[in-house]
C-alpha cells in the first residue's frame, strides 16, 4: 500500500487529474467505475473560494463514493490561500492539493498555478502556508520549471517535502512547453530515486497505452501515475493498465454496449448533479469522445449536441447501439485529446 499521510492507496496507484471544465464529479464517477483509485476536483481558485463565487464552491461538491478524492485549489497569495484551506477542510476531502502546473495565460500570468515556478522561495511559502492552514494531508502538482532553463523539479521536491507536503505529482514539461512536444520523464525517474525522497512521488503526461504504463513504472520506479487525457471518453484505461500490469495481457476494448453503458450513465449523472438544462449542454463535449472510432459516426454526434432532453438523447444513444451492434474496436494508442486551454494532465 502507499500512504500518503494518513490515507492509504493500492500499491502502484492511478490517479484521476484534475482537469478543468472536464474532472466534475459525473467524470469522476465513471472513472471510479473504471479503476482509478484516487481522484481530484477541478481545480478551484482559492480568491473564488473567498469570494463565495458560486462556480467555485459548486467544485466543492464531492461524494462518498469517490473517496479517496482530494480538492485542488490554486492561488498566488499565502492568506488566500490560508484563508481556502479552512473553507476546504470543512467539506472533508481526503486530501487538500496545491495546483502549481497550470500554464494557461488566465493563471500563470496572474502568479498562480504554473507562474509560481518562476520564484520557487514563493512556492515554499505558500506551500508552508496551506500546511500550516489545515489538518488534512497536502499534496501538490507542478511541472519541471517554468522553460529549459530553470528545470528545477529536484530542489523543489525537496524543499516542499521538508515544509510538510505528504505527496507530489509531477508533469513532465515545463511552463513554456505547455502540451507540445513528449513530456520528459527523466527528471520524475530522478526525484523518485534523491534517497532524500520519502514521499510518493507519482508521474504525469503522455500515459496513453497500458504498455507506456508499465514501461514508465519499470523504467523511472514512480510511486504511481497519474493520467488526464488520455481518460477523456475513454475511462477504461485505468482498468486496461491495472489488468496489463497484473498480467501482461490485454483486457478486451469497450464494445459498443460498454460505450454507451457509460455515456449514459456519465449523462445521468450530469443531469442530477448540475440540473437538466446544465447538465445535458456540459455533457455535449465528451459525446464525440465516447463515440471515436465508429465510422461514419458524424450524423449522430450532431443531432446529440442539439438534443434537449435525456429521453431525446437516449433515443439517439439506441440507435446508434443498434447502428453498431458487434462493431469492433481496434486496439490502438489512445489519442490524447487536446484540451490545451483547459489545464488538462
Amino acid at each position: 500500500m502507499i500512504r500518503i499521510g494518513n490515507i492509504q492507496v493500492p500499491e502502484f496507484p492511478l490517479l484521476l487529474a484534475p482537469m478543468e471544465d472536464v474532472s466534475d464529479p459525473p467524470f469522476r464517477s465513471v472513472c471510479k467505475d473504471n479503476g482509478a483509485d484516487l481522484m481530484y476536483t477541478e481545480f478551484i481558485s482559492s480568491e473564488g473560494l473567498i469570494r463565495d463565487a458560486i462556480k467555485s464552491l459548486k467544485k466543492l461538491d464531492i461524494f462518498d463514493y469517490e473517496r479517496p478524492v482530494g480538492i485542488q485549489i490554486f492561488g498566488g497569495d499565502e492568506e488566500s490561500l490560508s484563508l481556502a484551506a479552512k473553507i476546504v477542510e470543512v467539506t472533508n476531502p481526503d486530501l487538500l492539493d496545491i495546483n502549481f502546473g497550470c500554464p494557461v495565460k488566465k493563471v500563470a500570468l496572474k502568479g498562480a498555478g504554473a507562474g509560481v515556478l518562476k520564484d520557487i522561495d514563493l512556492m515554499v511559502r505558500l506551500t508552508s502556508a496551506v500546511v500550516k492552514a489545515t489538518s488534512l494531508p497536502v499534496t501538490v502538482k507542478t511541472r519541471l520549471g517554468w522553460d529549459d532553463q530553470t528545470k528545477n523539479i529536484e530542489e523543489v521536491a525537496e524543499r516542499l517535502q521538508d515544509i510538510g507536503i505528504k505527496a507530489l505529482a509531477i508533469h513532465g514539461r515545463t511552463r513554456t512547453q505547455m502540451y507540445k512536444g513528449e513530456a520528459d520523464w527523466s527528471l520524475i525517474g530522478k526525484v523518485k530515486n534523491n534517497p532524500r525522497i520519502h514521499i510518493p512521488i507519482f508521474g504525469n503526461g503522455d500515459i496513453d497505452s497500458p504498455e507506456k504504463a508499465l514501461e514508465y513504472k519499470n523504467r523511472y520506479g514512480v510511486d504511481g501515475i497519474m493520467i488526464g487525457r488520455a481518460a477523456i471518453g475513454y475511462p477504461w484505461i485505468f482498468n486496461e493498465i491495472k489488468y496489463f500490469i497484473k498480467t501482461g495481457s490485454h483486457l478486451p476494448p469497450p464494445g459498443i454496449e460498454d460505450r454507451i453503458a457509460v455515456c449514459r450513465q456519465h449523462l445521468r449523472r450530469s443531469v442530477e448533479w448540475k440540473n437538466p438544462v446544465v447538465g445535458i449542454n456540459e455533457m455535449r463535449r465528451h459525446y464525440a469522445n465516447y463515440m471515436k472510432g465508429l465510422p461514419n459516426i458524424k450524423d449522430f454526434r450532431n443531432r446529440l449536441v442539439v438534443l434537449k432532453t435525456e429521453e431525446e438523447i437516449n433515443e439517439v444513444l439506441n440507435e446508434i447501439a443498434l447502428t453498431y451492434g458487434g462493431f469492433r474496436f481496434e486496439k490502438t494508442p489512445i489519442e490524447l485529446v487536446n484540451y490545451h486551454e483547459k489545464c488538462p494532465a
